[in-house]
C-alpha cells in the first residue's frame, strides 16, 4: 500500500467538497486559486466529493503532479465542518483520516492548523 510518509511535510485539506471530473490540473488550479497555495511545492493536498466516499491526493514531485486516490465502497471520509476553507494537518493525522478514523471528534492535535483564506 501506499501512503505519504515524512516527517516534516504539509498536508493541507480542502474543507470544501470537489467535482472529481477534475483531474490533476484541475485540482492544481483550485489550488492555486481558491485556496492561494502553490502547487508546484512539496506538500500535499487533500480533497473529497460530495459524498466523500472518495479522497484525492495532490503533490508535485521534481517532474510532474502526482495524484492518489482512495475510494471507500460502503463507509464515508470523517472530514470537517465547513467554514473554513483549508485545514492544515500532519501525516499522521492524514493516514488516520484515509483508514477511516473520525480524526474531528477527539480534541484538536497540535498538528491541526485552522485557516481561513477567504
Amino acid at each position: 500500500m501506499i501512503r505519504p510518509a515524512g516527517e516534516g511535510l504539509e498536508v493541507y485539506l480542502c474543507v470544501e467538497p470537489v467535482d472529481f471530473r477534475k483531474q490533476a490540473a484541475g485540482l492544481a488550479a483550485l489550488v492555486e486559486d481558491a485556496l492561494d497555495l502553490n502547487p508546484f511545492s512539496s506538500q500535499l493536498f487533500v480533497f473529497t466529493n460530495r459524498r466523500r466516499s472518495q479522497c484525492r491526493i495532490l503533490v508535485w514531485e521534481r517532474t510532474g503532479f502526482v495524484l492518489w486516490s482512495k475510494r471507500l465502497e460502503k463507509a464515508r471520509f470523517a472530514w470537517p465542518k465547513r467554514g473554513d476553507t483549508v485545514v492544515s494537518l500532519g501525516v499522521h493525522e492524514l493516514n488516520l483520516l484515509l483508514d477511516g478514523y473520525d480524526i474531528w471528534r477527539f480534541q484538536p492535535h497540535e498538528t491541526l492548523r485552522y485557516a481561513s483564506i477567504y
